[in-house]
């Protein structure tokens, strides 16, 4: 249980790391062309959507135990 709880800290760690290297490289990404960054941002949500579907059709059809 503890080496399971270090292992969730230390992904959160590099997740928190690596959304501030998305967020630099879009900010760059804007500054350069803007136009072209939104369209492929939009791309990325239309897709994150599809996802975000997916996971809710899992949870439909999963039972959670208590």
């Amino acid at each position: 249980m503890k080496n399971s709880k270090s292992i969730f800290k230390n992904i959160e760690n590099i997740r928190r790391a690596n959304n501030k290297n998305w967020m630099d490289l879009l900010r760059l990404a804007y500054d350069s062309n803007p136009q072209k960054t939104i369209k492929i941002l939009s791309k990325i949500l239309n897709k994150d959507t599809s996802l975000i579907k997916l996971a809710k059709n899992l949870t439909k059809i999963t039972k959670i135990k208590n």
